[in-house]
């Protein structure tokens, strides 16, 4: 597997268009539209939340009762959520434009969408905006990242990433692009992603490879400990790259899932680094869990520590906030075997070794910290499992982000 340049166009046969319908923002482009050339198996993840938006509900039932999919439509701005049935029949609407403009099938088309929640979206500018993506649909990587910065809301970097890799002797292409910078937590965050690929799969290998996925990785991160309305991952599998298609768990399964797994987990560590107003990304590792349930518990819960992401954004290798967002976790362990490492590009260095801290300098704990990844990792010494979360430090400018997010 290598990595390559490009996002959701990068996959043979994958186009992408975006355009600025005023939705919400006057000044650049608010929509993107991802068309496949011929009909797609579809594949999906949504929301854990019991507030769920009006695209996921329209999604599921694409990706449940659909034979394929072949284009999704996204808008920024505002999400659609909480919205009621006048929401649902908004899905129905920008689905039919999609429909009648690609002469494709009204249930072939996915929709989602970001932004306030309770606005009803506008519909005339999401079907002008519809009419006027699809002249524009281009298989050229500008095309892709295009679409990845027009369904940014408060993410201030666009998020894609592609990869090739061998299936049954043919080269398989596969890119996404995602959105997320707040309310972002597991399971599931507000953030969209739209993975495609060529390659051959059966539809229930599709769902199972993304739905086994998101364990590790969307999941696995965390900005503020809000779980959104809008959450949503999309898989499309377009079968032109022309391999046998695999319809058993075998060795170009696991090829696949290892590709989708980096494509997830790059992903998703964009998400938790570009946390609204942070400054750094903060990896926590748990290694030596005697389960892999308890090193993913353990892990989330310094994650999502407030104290903990506040010393991070200090600089401050304050490891008791580690520990004791261990301790509170409700995973078991003994906190007196605990050994604990600070580590970045500037070098690593043990904490706390069996539970006591250990003479080290604050001078270049503060080095290491001030770096713009940042990884603390636990060894709890009773086993073989491991676990790693994302999130991010908790800032001023989180706070004055989403003090006024409407306005």
């Amino acid at each position: 597997m290598k990595q390559i340049d490009g996002g959701v166009t990068a996959a043979k046969g994958f186009k992408a268009a975006s355009t600025a319908a005023g939705i919400k923002y006057k000044d650049r482009k608010d929509m993107a539209m991802i068309y496949s050339e011929v009909p797609c198996k579809a594949a999906g993840t949504f929301t854990t939340n019991l507030v769920k938006a009006a695209p996921v509900k329209w999604d599921k039932v694409v990706v449940e009762n659909s034979t394929c999919a072949q284009a999704v439509i996204v808008n920024a701005g505002i999400a659609n959520a909480c919205t009621g049935e006048e929401g649902l029949r908004y899905c129905m609407e920008t689905a039919e434009a999609a429909a009648e403009s690609l002469s494709i099938p009204v249930s072939s088309v996915l929709v989602a969408s970001t932004g306030v929640i309770g606005k009803q979206l506008p519909m005339d500018r999401i079907v002008a905006g519809v009419k006027a993506m699809v002249p524009e649909l281009d298989s050229s990587q500008e095309s892709g990242t295009a679409a990845a910065i027009a369904i940014m809301t408060t993410d201030t970097v666009k998020k894609e990433v592609a990869v090739q890799f061998e299936v049954g002797g043919k080269t398989i292409t596969m890119g996404g692009m995602c959105k997320g910078s707040g309310m972002i937590h597991p399971d599931m965050c507000t953030m969209l992603s739209f993975v495609t690929t060529d390659v051959a799969i059966s539809k229930e290998l599709l769902q199972e490879a993304l739905r086994e996925d998101i364990k590790d990785t969307y999941n696995m991160i965390s900005v503020d400990g809000d779980t959104s309305t809008n959450d949503t991952v999309l898989l499309l599998a377009n079968g032109m790259a022309g391999n046998e298609e695999i319809q058993t768990k075998n060795e170009d399964y696991e090829t696949f899932c290892k590709a989708l797994n980096f494509i997830n987990e790059t992903l998703a560590k964009k998400m938790a680094g570009d946390g609204e107003g942070c400054t750094a990304l903060f990896e926590v590792k748990i290694i030596g869990a005697e389960t892999k349930e308890q090193a993913v518990t353990l892990s989330k819960s310094v994650i999502t520590s407030s104290l903990t992401k506040a010393a991070i954004f200090g600089h401050d290798a304050n490891w008791g906030r580690i520990l004791c967002a261990m301790g509170y976790s409700g995973a078991m362990f003994d906190p007196e075997k605990v050994d604990l490492y600070f580590e970045s590009a500037a070098g690593k260095l043990k904490i706390i070794e069996n539970g006591v801290a250990l003479s080290y300098s604050e001078e270049e704990a503060t080095r290491i910290l001030s770096e713009p990844e940042v990884t603390a990792t636990a060894d709890i010494k009773l086993g073989e499992a491991t676990a790693t979360a994302w999130g991010c430090d908790l800032t001023f400018d989180y706070v004055k982000i989403n003090a006024d997010y409407r306005s």
